[in-house]
C-alpha cells in the first residue's frame, strides 16, 4: 500500500494536470476536460496519496469562458434592471465598430426589480418592497441592491425571504465595494458558477482528509468555502505559479521580476516588486469585470496549444483558440490536424521529438504537415506568439511605470522556457530565470501557499481619513477570525484616489498614495485632496512547506547557445548569443554572452 504524503499540490490546466508532493516528487499527466476531477484523482493516487490536498483549478475560468454555468435570476433595485447590460462606456475594441460586449450572464426576462432605496451614506430613504414571484428551475438568485456595500439591510431582508426555496447570493457577501456595475456582475458571476464548481469540488472532497483550494489572491481556503465563492477561483492556478516564481526569483537574487507562465492554452504574466506579486482589486475575465481580491495577473490566449491560421485579411494569427489536451497539437499523434505553437517549436528544433508524459514520442512529420496545410511557417508562428507575450509583459510593467530593463523574466510552464530569451531580447530584460520543476511550478506554488482570508469593504466617508486606522484594525481582526488563527500575520491596505478621479491605487496607508501615483503616472497633484474609497485586510497562516528547500533536480552547466536543454517537465531553449548557468538555488540563469 502506498504511503500518503502529508501534503500534495495539484494544478489542473487546460492541457496537463501537475502533481507535486511534499518530498519533491512529480507526477504529470494529461488533463481530462470532460471530467477534470478524474485526472486529479489519478495524479494524487500516482503520487502516493495525500492527507492534505492543495489545489489550483481552471474549472471556474473554463465554465465562465465556455458559458457553462447555472440558470440565474437577478433581483436589483428598481430602475437598475439593465445595469449589467448597459455596462460602462468603454468598448471591447476601440476601433472595431462590430465588436460586441459580452452577453450578460442573466437574460433580461430573469432580471427583476424590487422597490426600496438605500442612499450613498447608508440611510434608508424608501423601505424594501415585495419580492416578485420567481420562476422555477433556477440554480441560484443573485441579489444586488444600490449601495448595499455601505448598508446591506435590504439585501438581508430579501435573502431571508428567498432562502430555502432558492440558493441566494448577495452582493454584500461577494463584493462589498462601490461601483454598481462591477459589483452586480461579480455577484451574478458567483451565482452563475455555483453549480459547475460545486459539482467539481465535491468530487475532490474524498481525495484527502483536508482539501484546500487556491484563490485568485494567492491563498488557500477550505474546499467548502471555495464551493460557496467560486468567483474567487478565476485565477486559481496562475496565482500559484506567481507565488512560486517570486520565491524562485528571490532565491536567485532578483526581488523584482516578471513571471511568464506559458502553458498549453494560455500565458499568464505577473509583475513582482520587492519579492511580492502585485495585487489587483479588479480583473477582467471572459470580458467581464470581476471585483474580488486577486493577484495582478494578465492573461493572453498564447500557449503551446494555440492554433495558428491565416486570418481573412491574409495575416498570420495565433490563438486564442487552442487544441487543448484532446486532440492537442498535431505532433501529439492524437488526431489533431491544426498547427499549433508546439508544432512550430518542434519543427524549428527548439524541442526534441522525445516522449511527453502520457503521450509518447512527438510526431515531427505530423507537425510539418499541419503547418504546411495551413500555409504558415514555424518561424512565423513563433514570431507572432512571441510578440503577443511581449505585449502582455509590457501591460504589467511599462503600463504601470516600471521599465522591464531592470527586471528578470522568470519562465515556467511547459512552454515558457522555450520562448523566454526571445521575449527578454525584445524587451531588453537582462536575465531569464528557469526555476527547478519549471514545467509544474504552479503546482509547487499551490503546495507551499498559505491559508489566507481576504476582507474588503467600502469606506463610506471618502474625504475623512481620521477614522481609517481604527477601521483597518477592526478589519484585521475580522480577517484573523476568518482564517481561523489568532497568530495569523495580517496586512492592511487602502484604495485611494485624488478627489474627482475615476480610478484608485491600492497602497499601505493614505500617506503613501501620492508617491505611488507619481511612480505610476509620472506626476502628483499637491493641492488636490486624497480620498479613501475602500479598506482591505489579508490574514495568512504559513503552510509549513518551504518550496525553496525542496530537493532540486540535478542540473549541470554552463551551456552555450544555440542548444536545447530537455528536462522531464519542460524544455529550455538557449539561443545563439546566450548562455545558461546553474544558479546556487538550482535555477537556470540565462544571460547574454559578454
Amino acid at each position: 500500500m502506498l504511503r500518503a504524503h502529508g501534503r500534495v499540490g495539484v494544478d489542473t490546466g487546460g492541457t496537463f494536470t501537475d502533481v507535486v508532493a511534499g518530498d519533491g516528487s512529480v507526477v504529470k499527466l494529461p488533463s481530462t476536460p470532460a471530467e477534470p476531477a478524474a485526472a486529479v484523482a489519478e495524479g494524487v493516487q500516482r503520487a502516493g496519496g495525500a492527507r492534505t490536498l492543495t489545489h489550483g483549478t481552471t474549472v471556474a475560468t473554463n465554465a465562465l469562458l465556455e458559458r457553462r454555468g447555472g440558470r440565474v435570476a437577478l433581483l436589483t433595485t428598481e430602475g437598475h434592471r439593465d445595469t449589467i447590460e448597459i455596462a460602462r462606456q468603454a468598448r471591447p475594441s476601440l476601433y472595431d465598430i462590430w465588436a460586441d460586449r459580452p452577453v450578460p450572464l442573466v437574460p433580461r426576462e430573469l432580471r427583476f426589480e424590487v422597490a426600496g432605496r438605500i442612499d450613498g451614506e447608508g440611510k434608508e430613504v424608501a423601505v424594501a418592497g415585495e419580492v416578485p414571484s420567481l420562476p422555477s428551475g433556477l440554480d441560484a438568485v443573485a441579489v444586488c441592491f444600490l449601495h448595499a456595500d455601505v448598508e446591506p439591510a435590504h439585501e438581508r431582508q430579501v435573502a431571508r425571504r428567498l432562502r430555502g426555496p432558492f440558493e441566494v447570493v448577495c452582493s454584500h457577501e461577494v463584493s462589498p465595494e462601490f461601483r454598481e456595475y462591477e459589483r452586480t456582475v461579480t455577484t451574478v458571476a458567483n451565482a452563475y458558477l455555483l453549480r459547475p464548481c460545486r459539482a467539481y469540488l465535491s468530487a475532490l472532497a474524498g481525495l484527502a482528509a483536508e482539501v484546500l483550494v487556491m484563490t485568485s489572491a494567492g491563498g488557500l481556503v477550505p474546499v467548502a468555502e471555495a464551493a460557496d465563492m467560486p468567483v474567487s477561483l478565476l485565477l486559481s492556478g496562475p496565482a500559484g505559479g506567481a507565488l512560486a516564481a517570486s520565491a524562485a526569483a528571490r532565491s536567485a537574487g532578483w526581488a523584482d521580476c516578471v513571471t511568464l507562465d506559458m502553458g498549453g492554452t494560455s500565458t499568464d504574466v505577473c509583475l513582482i516588486l520587492g519579492g511580492r506579486p502585485e495585487p489587483a482589486a479588479l480583473r477582467t475575465v471572459a470580458g467581464l469585470p470581476i471585483r474580488r481580491p486577486a493577484l495582478d495577473i494578465h492573461t493572453v490566449g498564447a500557449g503551446g496549444g494555440s492554433i495558428a491560421r491565416i486570418d481573412p485579411g491574409g495575416a498570420l494569427a495565433v490563438g486564442p483558440e487552442s487544441a487543448g489536451a484532446d486532440p492537442g497539437p498535431a505532433c501529439y499523434g492524437r488526431g489533431g490536424t491544426l498547427p499549433t505553437v508546439t508544432d512550430a517549436d518542434l519543427v524549428a528544433g527548439r524541442m526534441p521529438a522525445t516522449d511527453l508524459p502520457g503521450l509518447g514520442p512527438l510526431d515531427v512529420g505530423a507537425a510539418r504537415r499541419a503547418l504546411g496545410a495551413a500555409g504558415v511557417s514555424a518561424g512565423g508562428v513563433m514570431a507572432v506568439v512571441d510578440e503577443a507575450m511581449a505585449q502582455a509583459v509590457r501591460v504589467v510593467s511599462v503600463h504601470r511605470g516600471v521599465d522591464p530593463v531592470s527586471l528578470a523574466l522568470v519562465a515556467f510552464g511547459g512552454a515558457g522556457p522555450l520562448h523566454a530569451c526571445a521575449l527578454a531580447d525584445s524587451l531588453g530584460m537582462p536575465a531569464v530565470i528557469v526555476p527547478p520543476r519549471a514545467g509544474v511550478l504552479s503546482a509547487v506554488g499551490v503546495l507551499g501557499a498559505p491559508r489566507q482570508a481576504d476582507v474588503v469593504r467600502s469606506w463610506e466617508r471618502p474625504s475623512r481619513v481620521s477614522g481609517v486606522a481604527g477601521a483597518l484594525a477592526q478589519l484585521a481582526e475580522e480577517a484573523r477570525r476568518r482564517v481561523g488563527s489568532g497568530g495569523a500575520a495580517v496586512t492592511t491596505a487602502v484604495d485611494c484616489r485624488y478627489r474627482g478621479q475615476g480610478h484608485e491605487l491600492t497602497v499601505p496607508t493614505p500617506g503613501a498614495f501620492e508617491a505611488e501615483h507619481e511612480r505610476r503616472n509620472g506626476f502628483r497633484l499637491t493641492a488636490a485632496p486624497v480620498e479613501v474609497v475602500a479598506l482591505r485586510a489579508t490574514a495568512t497562516v504559513p503552510s509549513g512547506v518551504d518550496i525553496t528547500a525542496l530537493p532540486v533536480p540535478r542540473r549541470s552547466g554552463p551551456r552555450r547557445g544555440p542548444t536545447v536543454i530537455a528536462e522531464e517537465d519542460c524544455t529550455v531553449w538557449v539561443p545563439e548569443g546566450w548562455r545558461a548557468d546553474v544558479e546556487a538555488s538550482g535555477s537556470w540563469l540565462l544571460t547574454r554572452n559578454r
